[in-house]
Parts: C-alpha cells; sequence; structure tokens
C-alpha cells in the first residue's frame, strides 16, 4: 500500500508535471482543485474495488456444480465439478483451467483416489493395449530364453 505522505508527494509531483506542460492552461485557482484531484485518486487507488473483494472470495471459496456421489454415478462418464458436463476423461478438461489432478481434487476436497477416468472408458483402453500386446516381452527375447 501507498503511505499517507507518499500519497502527497505523488499527488505534487502529478500536479507539477501537469503544470508544466506547455499545453496547461490552468489559473491558481485550478491548481488546489486538481492537486485534491489527484490525491483522491491516488487514496482510492489504494483500496480494493468491491469487485476485487468478492472476485477473490469467489476463487476462494469454489462451489461444485454437481455433488461428488453424482459425478462417480456413471460408469461411462465423470461429471466435471467445474461445470457439470459429461467426460470419459478429466485431464484434458482441466488443463484449460489451469488445474492439475491434485489442484483439482484439492479445490474440491476429493480423496487422493478420486478417479480421473471413466470406468469403461479405462477398461476398453486396457483391451486395446491387451490386443496390441503393450506390456509383454518381445517374441524373440521369450523364445531365447527358453
Amino acid at each position: 500500500m501507498i503511505e499517507a505522505a507518499s500519497t502527497i508527494e505523488l499527488a505534487t509531483e502529478l500536479t507539477v508535471a501537469w503544470l508544466g506542460n506547455s499545453n496547461t492552461r490552468a489559473t491558481s485557482a485550478d491548481v488546489p482543485t486538481f492537486l485534491q484531484a489527484m490525491h483522491d485518486t491516488l487514496a482510492n487507488l489504494e483500496k480494493p474495488a468491491a469487485g476485487e473483494v468478492e472476485a477473490e472470495a469467489a476463487d476462494e471459496q469454489h462451489v461444485p456444480a454437481v455433488s461428488v456421489r453424482k459425478s462417480l454415478a456413471s460408469p461411462d462418464h465423470l461429471i466435471s465439478l467445474i461445470d457439470g458436463k459429461p467426460y470419459r476423461t478429466l485431464r484434458r478438461h482441466l488443463s484449460p483451467h489451469g488445474l492439475t489432478p491434485d489442484d483439482y481434487r484439492k479445490r474440491y476436497g476429493l480423496k487422493d483416489d478420486y478417479p480421473m477416468v471413466a470406468p469403461t472408458y479405462s477398461e476398453s483402453r486396457r483391451a486395446m493395449a491387451k490386443i496390441i500386446g503393450l506390456g509383454r516381452k518381445p517374441r524373440k527375447a521369450a523364445a531365447g530364453e527358453a
């Protein structure tokens, strides 16, 4: 915050700069009025605006769009607590909001094991990985060992 003495100094410097401008046509009666206006403006800059205080309070208190129980109700999708829309995976949804899965869990008070992927989507990806052979040793290495 700006101290009272520095507020007066800044207002004085602004008034001097205003008077130093060759385009300024001011009478001696205008100077105190301008100085007071500058001081009031600087004093108002110190105080946070009412909208800023409400925005900071809103940032701290995040209200989920749906309940945690409802967000996990379907095995086909997870419902986002941010916007209430269904997603098969939340990771891609969180990054545009500037969140990581851990931040998301902390924001809404979720447990560490809260899923980021819908169960059926996870199972389908697991089945696909098994079909293409991920997680197995190559056949040549397995045949050479036997």
